[in-house]
């Protein structure tokens, strides 16, 4: 017992001081963070998703069925304008015109021998009448000859009627027959082929597809959908900025050149297709890429730019107090709308208050109509301070590496 004293006593020896040493440690000043001021231009965007695609697309397709034969195009082929690119095997339909044209011959061999049947009846028609005149022949003769020659000239009629419908199935062999030839439609570059040589082709009640040809790689659109609520700013012939994947530090240039007013309606969530112009001489962008697009609605040059983080700080009493500074008047009807844990990291504008930490920041005047910052959510803000109507899509953007 008496050697457990001396450790106790040191133990609350050791706890008090420690409890003394804690009340009376030094309060932690809060980190305050400044951003500075600038200028330059700022825009006011609409962001949006879309998909390149080539100005025009061709799919070649067969009207006839058959075996592919040969194959003269593959993918990335460069193609012209009637150059063969595909042959089906015609030898069915090779015996479809030589039947056509035995066809063809018989109905020529039936007129000639239907026009000598006519001749014979109206000879004996004219027979008919001079006996008939002599009084040699009954009526019912005539009458009989008269119905023989009605009855030849008909045959006559349907025999030519019958060799312009073996004419038509003639020709209709042979337009079959050169359709076994696939030629390219327009100039282009094959971005698809779907067949191989050997393969069978159904031509029913739709053509199969053999390839799909690009026109034009160096001219390609990017088909973007814009929300309806950013639909009514689009106009055409507005700047416009994207990037793809493939090249992720360079931005590319086009234009608006149609809102498609077809909507598109996904859970509930109404889009427009815009159509949306680029030059593409490198040929970097591949038909199919997604490209982040943005929308230049707005653009104010040489203008000063306050950082959004600046505007976004919203200090609490608590701040204010670790910074030993008196809350403005303004800020007292919305006391307690902050976060207490704010004072470990307080952000300020460095052109307002410098390394003091001033709550928010106000905006430069002569910023123009359009805001240099935006508040979470919200769209384009003035340059007094003033929010404009949340709009999560079009945030101020700072075109000087600044704007947020």
């Amino acid at each position: 017992m008496k050697k457990l004293l001396p450790i106790v006593l040191i133990l609350a020896v050791v706890g008090a001081g420690g409890a003394v040493f804690y009340a009376n440690r030094p309060e932690k000043e809060p980190t305050v963070n400044t951003l500075q001021v600038s200028r330059g231009d700022i825009i006011d965007g609409v962001g949006a998703t879309g998909t390149l695609q080539a100005v025009t697309t061709v799919t070649v397709g067969t009207q006839v069925s058959g075996i592919v034969q040969e194959m003269y195009a593959d993918f990335n082929s460069i193609v012209k304008k009637g150059q063969v690119v595909a042959r089906l095997d015609p030898s069915i339909l090779q015996t479809q015109v030589e039947t056509a044209k035995a066809n063809l011959n018989n109905a020529m061999a039936n007129l000639e021998r239907q026009k000598v049947t006519v001749d014979d009846a109206r000879q004996k028609l004219a027979r008919a009448k001079e006996l008939s005149a002599r009084q040699l022949a009954t009526k019912v003769d005539l009458e009989n000859a008269e119905l023989n020659v009605k009855t030849a000239e008909a045959q006559l009629k349907s025999t030519e009627s019958s060799i312009v419908q073996a004419k038509a199935s003639l020709n209709k062999a042979e337009v079959d027959l050169d359709h076994t030839v696939i030629t390219a439609p327009i100039d282009g570059i094959v971005i698809k082929r779907s067949v191989d040589r050997g393969q069978t082709v159904a031509a029913s009640m739709s053509a199969p597809e053999l390839f799909i040809i690009a026109a034009d790689l160096t001219k390609m659109q990017v088909n973007a959908s814009i929300d309806e609520s950013d639909v009514g700013r689009m106009r055409p012939g507005q700047a416009v900025t994207f990037r793809v994947d493939a090249y992720p530090n360079e931005t590319f240039h086009g234009s608006v050149n149609q809102v498609r007013l077809n909507p598109v309606t996904v859970q509930n969530v109404v889009t427009y297709s815009t159509v949306i112009d680029v030059p593409n001489p490198e040929l970097k962008l591949k038909p199919g890429m997604t490209a982040q697009v943005t929308i230049e609605i707005a653009r104010r040059q040489n203008v000063l730019r306050v950082p959004n983080a600046a505007v976004r700080f919203r200090p609490t009493a608590d701040i204010f107090a670790s910074l030993h500074q008196t809350m403005p008047p303004e800020l007292e009807r919305g006391f307690g709308r902050g976060r207490r844990g704010d004072g470990q990291n307080a952000q300020g504008a460095g052109g307002a208050q410098g390394a003091s930490g001033a709550p928010g920041a106000s905006g430069a005047p002569g910023a123009g109509a359009q805001g240099a910052a935006a508040a979470p959510g919200a769209g384009a803000q003035g340059a007094g301070g003033a929010q404009a109507a949340p709009r999560a899509q079009s945030n101020a953007q700072g075109t000087g590496g600044q704007g947020g």
